[in-house]
This record gives structure tokens, C-alpha cells and sequence, in this order.
């Protein structure tokens, strides 16, 4: 049965997705106060296997107590195969999130399998599922796993190129040559079914040019943010994923000359020695609307 689809609604902006141990309270309360646009608080990776429970109970706390203003809370629960992700589901159904994001998804059967449990632990309608794209038979299925959102809770994607590289033995070089099929599919994918779209994280810590690259790498691409395992990597992020001054002046100039009476009934107009069409004004329209969602929450964070 078809869920409730909030992904028209919520306009809050997704420039920065920043992974948090779960396990760790001083980070998780330390992400209170910095400036990223959502918190994954992760139960997978992050947290050893000895120490699942405890950081369960930890998150479950953390996000009740809240605290985190107009930032989108997300949960990386345990893939369902392992002995934990049950468990995550039935601890997480009553918590403030907005997301549950799923690692090892293979295909679109996974998805429905996960949003059927979603709803059989008590989640909230609203509460979106997230899959991460990190083997190679998601990639292979990537339309597949997309067109599931029409009948699931599926709302975004998240790429993994951690685990897809580990996998499939694909070197993560400057540049990411190899990957960049994957993630082109992935926005053809996403955007053919309406899904919020994640760049995978950038390893080098040290390395802010790599991390600048990688951004804007994404951003042409067509991401709507990327993912983060640092606090330092957040502004980077914000700032590439974020309209620039000059493209909102441009945006400006192009949604005015088309709201001008002069040009009323035109199609195609000169603005700025370029010629723009009634989609130009639409994308511009979009740019000036992310804008200011992000103008907002900076003014509310």
C-alpha cells in the first residue's frame, strides 16, 4: 500500500548529511551545535558488536531529549540480516526521526521487505526509509529499487562507495573516474521517482581540496547534498550545495525579465547576454526557492 508522501512538503534543506557514532553521546551532543543540515546517527558501522545494545538505548535517549532544531535526525540502523536490525526497528518506531537509513540493500524486494517491518514495529506514516547504494547488485537494480518508493516508504538514496569500492575492488582515486557511471545512474534513478539523492563520504579528513572537489563534483552531478564523517567537512559542503551570489542574481534577473509585462506571452527572452526559456525561469524559480529555505534555516538554527 502506498505511504504517505512528505517528500513535497518538507522544504528543509539536505546540503550536509553528518554521521555520528551512536555510541557516543559527546558527539551526538556536540552535533546540537554545529551547522549540518541532517544527523545520521549511526548503529552499523560506527559502533563495535559488543556494544549494539548500549548504543541503541543511547540514540533512543538522545533523540528524546531532542534538542536538534530544524535538522533532519536519521538513524543507520543494522542491516536486517544481521542479529541487530530487528531489534533497531522495534527500539527506534516511537523516536523523533525523520529517517531510517537501511545499509545493504540489493534490490527492490529489500525495500518493500524493510517498509513492511517499518510498519509493523509502529512507525509514524511520515517517517521516510532511506537506502544506502553500496553493492554492486543495487547498482545493478538502481531503477528498480527507486520504483519501489510508489508503493513503500522509500524517500532517498545514499551512496556508499566505501562498501561498493571494497566489493568490487574499484580504486577510490582523486577524480572518482570509476564511479562516476554509478553515480549518474543513481541521479537518473532518483530523480525519475522523486528521491532525495546523497553523495557518498569523502575519506580524506585532511585533504579540504579533495573534500571541495568531491562537492562540486556531486553538485554537477546533480546531488542534493553529501555525506560526512567530520565536523571540519560541514561548511564545505553547505557552501558548494548551497546557491552561489552570482547564480541567485542570475536566477533574479531571469524570473523578472519574464515577470515583466513588456515580455508577457514571450517564450524565450535575451537576460544577461544568454538566452533564457520558460524552463530557465523554472529553474530559476527552484534556485531562488532553495535559497531561501536555506536563508531560513540559518536564520533559525
Amino acid at each position: 500500500m502506498p505511504q504517505t508522501d512528505t517528500r513535497t512538503h518538507d522544504t528543509r534543506p539536505l546540503r550536509s548529511l553528518l554521521y555520528m557514532p551512536a555510541s557516543n553521546r559527546r558527539a551526538i551532543d556536540k552535533a546540537r551545535g554545529l551547522p549540518c543540515d541532517a544527523v545520521a546517527l549511526d548503529l552499523e558501522d560506527a559502533v563495535a558488536p559488543d556494544m549494539k545494545p548500549e548504543a541503541r538505548v543511547a540514540l533512543v535517549e538522545e533523540l528524546t531529549a531532542g534538542g536538534f532544531g530544524l535538522r533532519h535526525m536519521v538513524a543507520r540502523i543494522n542491516p536486517m540480516a544481521s542479529d541487530w536490525g530487528h531489534d533497531d526497528l522495534a527500539a527506534l518506531a516511537a523516536a523523533p526521526l525523520d529517517a531510517i537509513l537501511a545499509p545493504k540493500v540489493d534490490d527492490a524486494a529489500d525495500v518493500l521487505a524493510l517498509s513492511a517491518a517499518m510498519d509493523a514495529a509502529g512507525f509514524a506514516p511520515d517517517i521516510a526509509l532511506w537506502v544506502m547504494i553500496e553493492t554492486p547488485r543495487a547498482v545493478l537494480a538502481l531503477e528498480r529499487i527507486a520504483a519501489a518508493a510508489a508503493t513503500s516508504r522509500l524517500a532517498g538514496f545514499v551512496l556508499g562507495l566505501n562498501d561498493l569500492a571494497k566489493d568490487t575492488g574499484m580504486a577510490q582515486l582523486p577524480g572518482r573516474a570509476g564511479f562516476v557511471p554509478v553515480m549518474v545512474q543513481a541521479v537518473m534513478a532518483a530523480r525519475a521517482h522523486g528521491l532525495v539523492l546523497f553523495d557518498g563520504v569523502c575519506n580524506a579528513i585532511d585533504d579540504p581540496v579533495r573534500l571541495e572537489a568531491e562537492c562540486e563534483q556531486a553538485r554537477q552531478l546533480g546531488y542534493d547534498g553529501k555525506t560526512l564523517i567530520h565536523p571540519a567537512q560541514v561548511a564545505s559542503a553547505n557552501r558548494v550545495f548551497a546557491p552561489s551570489t552570482a547564480e541567485i542574481a542570475e536566477a533574479e534577473a531571469i524570473v523578472a525579465a519574464f515577470a515583466n509585462p513588456a515580455n508577457a506571452g514571450k517564450g524565450a527572452l535575451k537576460v544577461g547576454g544568454k538566452m533564457a526559456e520558460l524552463l530557465h525561469r523554472d529553474l530559476a524559480e527552484r534556485l531562488l526557492a532553495k535559497a531561501a529555505t536555506i536563508d531560513a534555516a540559518n536564520t533559525n538554527c
